[in-house]
């Protein structure tokens, strides 16, 4: 922890375009790696791996051996990864609202009160 700042020390973590991404898509229920690299954003295979390595190391999601040879994981989120589901929510209304005609994902719609 480099802060006191909550801020500070979130954005160390997923303050990049493509973190927040990568959580999106195993949100919604992508877990392999041939899966992420296909999302329409075409996020470089190099930073996929740095990204989920970094995301591992901090405890965001684990990953599972699917397959032995060639070797091949499966990622899913933690419980601490999916404490970032309220987070996306806001961030997929904000969006909505300030630019029409976005893609809704379903799995982030809640009913309004």
């Amino acid at each position: 922890m480099r802060s006191v700042c909550p801020v500070t020390n979130a954005l160390d973590i997923f303050g990049d375009k493509w973190t927040l991404l990568i959580i999106r898509d195993l949100m919604l229920g992508k877990c392999r790696y041939q899966d992420l690299i296909a999302s329409p954003e075409r996020i470089a295979s190099n930073i996929l791996a740095d990204r989920l390595k970094k995301m591992e190391g901090v405890g965001l999601v684990v990953r599972r051996a699917y397959q032995h040879r060639p070797v091949r994981y499966e990622y899913f989120l933690t419980e601490k990864g999916k404490d970032l589901g309220p987070v996306l929510e806001v961030i997929v209304k904000w969006g909505k609202r300030h630019y029409p005609g976005t893609m809704i994902f379903p799995k982030f719609e809640r009913d309004e009160p």
